[in-house]
């Protein structure tokens, strides 16, 4: 991390940008009749919801800083997104809303048109399969919302809306810049009479800033939307994804030592790839004019090939001890089914009932190089002749197998009470079949299986006053659940003499809960939109993993989450708007022997300033800094301390567009002060006695051409 003279310099930077300069569209929070869907799964107006919602526009997303969808999340949402393998593609990037750390990825519901497409393991969403483009708006719901969207939603939802209007939009670009990376996308969207066809596409290239970090991603999206009159529609949308990615290694020490341009020669060419296709569809029906049903379905396929070419480094046959597999794949899909239906029983209030299905199958295996093979087979265990092999029943590769199916029914009702209060509440039940195999050359057992019903449930209950035009106040209070992810059904026990990983099932966890007790509003003052939150949450069984021991778990000690969420946007004038706020938060143990240490990889302070300025018809500059708090490095919890911390960082980019007829050209300088800084570290544990951290990317420059055909 460089010195603390230059994040104030960065700091002074971006704050006279702000002096300066947002975009020429107007913050879609400050219209009291910006109508979302993912508070109830049904369309409705945002002051409605008696939850923390922010609402990103496509103009806000054209005229910004971001070149990938997380980047939205982080620049714009103001959200905790890290990742392992920086790049500037962020490929494998991850969510935390809630503040639960290392597993913050799997405590966020990441929606596209309000159909999940979180994986059941614990990668992160498959960003590239959604060019950036076919974004019409981005819903962020802060805070538990199981009730509406069942596993997983406990952090929050981020639902990204690609069913625009019937706009006419034809537009491609360009964008070229630092480590040879080049991003191209485009959108084709027309209207024929009812019928609206849509085609996005996206291409990028990196060669990386460190080595072994390369990647590149193609993603095509089509979509047609047929409107049925009367607000009733049906869509149906086809997509596919590629990537092949690198994966570098991570960088011995505390975080801004070491060279950060080496690789470990164990991880020299380590890669990914995956294939990503899959369809959605969506009917809304009314059926009279108290009656409104809809149906989602949808379906996902994804296959990914890990390949270590260096895998026989640790090979040693004089110890008996292979290498680490060659080639890993894992090949999966997801079936899902949602109908609800949405009565208005007049001064009554308005139910909503649905169901929800889904079953996945994710199945995987490896093969080892002709050398472990033989080490493998030359050292199996045998009672009387070979009592110390650790190998057995002459397998030379392992195998897994996990299924998940879900069932659930929830209810949600609204009653009005007079012309100013409304009461709400909610409850879901959702019931989850898991079932695995798993086969590994280790296990003295030979194959072991699971099988394991779990059931979990959801509820809701609040008051939404909207006491004056743009004006309301709600008060709340929630529980959220999540199963565990099928990855965690096993855990890795490390080999510190040969430094190598074995699998163990652990078996199949419980799911984990958490109530949240919330109150919030949004308020109109002046030109300004001011949204803001108070929280505090408490979980219990939570999962969670121990990189001091490969296993997963669930925590008997309870963790308790609380802090405070503010949002401002403001329209000084028509051509200079700004905006910023930030999230205060504090995740720790509430019991136990390790009552009060902080959970690891959760910042305390999130703060993001944003800033356009249109200095003329055609020309905009405008920018945006990022503040994160330090952070304690990963590690179990019985390895915890209090210091040394992966220290705090300021982020700063900035822009400037001029557009001539139907060309726009840009510059974007991102990390403008060259912070070094990372979003993961590891500290010492009984796995290894160093720190380690993966950094993110000093600061690089873009060239964006874009041009609009209509």
């Amino acid at each position: 991390m460089k010195s603390q003279l230059k994040q104030k310099k960065i700091a002074v930077v971006c704050g006279a940008l702000l002096s300066l300069s947002i975009t020429q569209a107007a913050f879609a929070q400050s219209n009291p009749s910006t109508l979302i869907v993912t508070g109830t799964r049904f369309e409705e107006n945002l002051n409605q919801v008696p939850a923390n919602v922010k609402v990103i526009t496509r103009d806000e997303i054209e005229n910004s800083t971001s070149n990938t969808i997380p980047q939205v999340l982080s620049q714009i949402g103001g959200l905790r997104v890290s990742g392992l393998n920086s790049s500037a593609l962020n490929l494998d990037a991850s969510v935390d809303m809630g503040g639960f750390g290392p597993t913050g990825n799997s405590t966020t519901a990441i929606l596209v048109d309000g159909i999940r497409v979180n994986p059941i393991d614990s990668g992160s969403v498959d960003w590239e399969s959604i060019p950036i483009d076919s974004i019409e708006r981005i819903e962020i719901l802060q805070g538990g919302a199981s009730v509406q969207y069942g596993n997983g939603a406990v952090g929050g939802v981020i639902n990204i809306i690609t069913n625009g209007g019937k706009k006419t939009i034809n537009q491609a670009s360009a964008t070229y810049g630092t480590w040879g990376t080049s991003i191209n996308n485009a959108i084709f969207r027309n209207t024929v009479d009812k019928t609206t066809l849509q085609v996005s596409a996206n291409t990028s290239n990196t060669n990386g800033w460190r080595p072994n970090t390369a990647a590149n991603a193609y993603s095509i999206d089509a979509k047609i939307l047929q409107d049925l009159g009367n607000r009733d529609r049906f869509f149906v949308d086809a997509y596919y994804g590629y990537t092949n990615s690198q994966l570098a290694s991570p960088v011995v020490g505390l975080v801004g030592s070491g060279n950060p341009l080496s690789v470990r020669p164990q991880n020299a060419g380590n890669n990914i790839t995956t294939n990503n296709s899959g369809f959605r569809q969506g009917l809304t029906k009314t059926l009279s004019e108290n009656y409104v049903v809809e149906i989602d379905t949808s379906y996902n396929n994804k296959s990914s090939f890990f390949y270590v070419p260096q895998a026989d480094y640790f090979a040693s046959p004089e110890f008996g001890s292979a290498g680490s597999p060659m080639n890993n794949k894992l090949q999966g899909w997801q079936l899902a089914l949602s109908p609800r239906l949405k009565a208005d029983f007049g001064v009554i209030g308005t139910s909503i009932f649905g169901y929800d299905f889904s079953k996945a199958n994710q199945a995987g295996s490896n093969s080892y190089t002709p050398q472990s093979q033989s080490i493998i087979l030359a050292n199996q265990f045998d009672a009387t002749s070979n009592p110390f092999g650790t190998y057995y029943n002459n397998l030379t590769s392992d195998s897994q197998n996990a299924t998940q199916i879900n069932n659930s029914v929830y209810v949600m009702q609204r009653i009005p009470l007079g012309n100013i209060l409304e009461a709400s509440g909610g409850f879901r039940r959702q019931v989850q079949q898991a079932s695995t195999t798993s086969s590994a050359i280790t296990a003295s057992n030979g194959t072991v299986s699971g099988n394991q019903q779990y059931a979990a449930n959801a509820g809701d209950l609040a008051l939404n006053a909207n006491y004056l035009p743009g004006q309301r106040v709600y008060v709340k209070w929630n529980q959220s659940f999540r199963f565990p992810n099928i990855d965690e059904y096993w855990g890795l026990l490390y080999n510190p003499t040969t430094q190598t990983t074995s699998t163990v099932f652990s078996g199949i966890l419980q799911p984990q809960t958490t109530q949240t007790y919330e109150v919030g509003g949004n308020w109109d003052v002046l030109s300004s939109k001011v949204t803001s939150s108070i929280f505090k949450s408490m979980t219990q069984n939570e999962i969670s993993y121990n990189p001091a021991t490969g296993y997963n778990y669930n925590s008997i000690y309870q963790v308790n989450r609380g802090g405070i969420l503010l949002d401002v946007a403001s329209n000084i004038s028509p051509s200079f708007n700004i905006g910023f706020g930030g999230k205060y938060q504090k995740s720790y143990y509430a019991n136990g022997p390790f009552s009060g240490n902080a959970l690891p990889v959760v910042p305390d302070t999130l703060l993001n300033a944003r800033a356009n300025y249109l200095i003329a018809t055609n020309w905009t500059i405008g920018g945006v800094v990022n503040y994160v708090s330090s952070q304690h490095y990963d590690t179990g919890p019985s390895y915890y301390s209090a210091t040394p911390v992966m220290p705090s960082y300021v982020i700063g980019d900035i822009f400037t567009a001029y557009k001539y007829h139907g060309i726009e050209a840009r510059l974007t300088v991102k990390n403008v002060g060259n912070a070094q800084y990372a979003t993961y570290g590891t500290a010492p544990s009984n796995v290894s006695s160093r720190y380690s951290y993966y950094p993110s990317e000093p600061r690089s420059v873009f060239v964006t051409l874009k041009y609009n055909f209509n």
